[in-house]
């Protein structure tokens, strides 16, 4: 891939989590499905466990998007894990709103540990709406 084309795809920041959607992504390497290379990863150990000040620092800080590859009901830490991740989802964008962020480069899939395929899928339309965006700025 050349310079130009990395420098125009969105800086992605992926918030994974260790037991579950990290393997996904570290298997989605080794089977080179291809996804953008400005998608960064920060393993968590669990996607309740994410503050909403650490998604408004990232977009704040120059990403263009904030993915959350959620643990969902394969929680090894809880059952509510889901519910826990969802109202932070919610409550940060309401956040973004207020500080006239876009909520859609926010977004939260369940990536289980053998979902490579569905987390390349995800991020590449992430990546595709938040370069759509990007153009219809002024």
């Amino acid at each position: 891939m050349d310079r130009e084309k990395v420098s125009a795809a969105p800086k992605i920041l992926v918030f994974s989590t260790e037991k579950i959607s990290d393997p996904a992504i570290d298997m989605a390497g080794l089977l080179k499905l291809h996804y953008p290379p400005t998608v960064y990863t920060i393993p968590v150990p669990c996607s309740s466990a994410i503050k909403s000040r650490w998604i408004l620092h990232a977009l704040e800080q120059g990403f263009d998007g904030v993915f959350i590859a959620a643990d969902g009901t394969d929680c090894p830490y809880g059952e509510s894990c889901t519910e826990k991740t969802g109202e932070i989802v919610r409550k940060t964008m309401e956040q973004m709103k207020e500080k006239g962020i876009d909520p859609a480069r926010l977004k939260m899939a369940a990536i289980c540990s053998v979902c490579s395929e569905p987390f390349v899928k995800h991020i590449k339309s992430f990546s595709a709406y938040l370069s759509e965006s990007a153009k219809k700025q002024p």
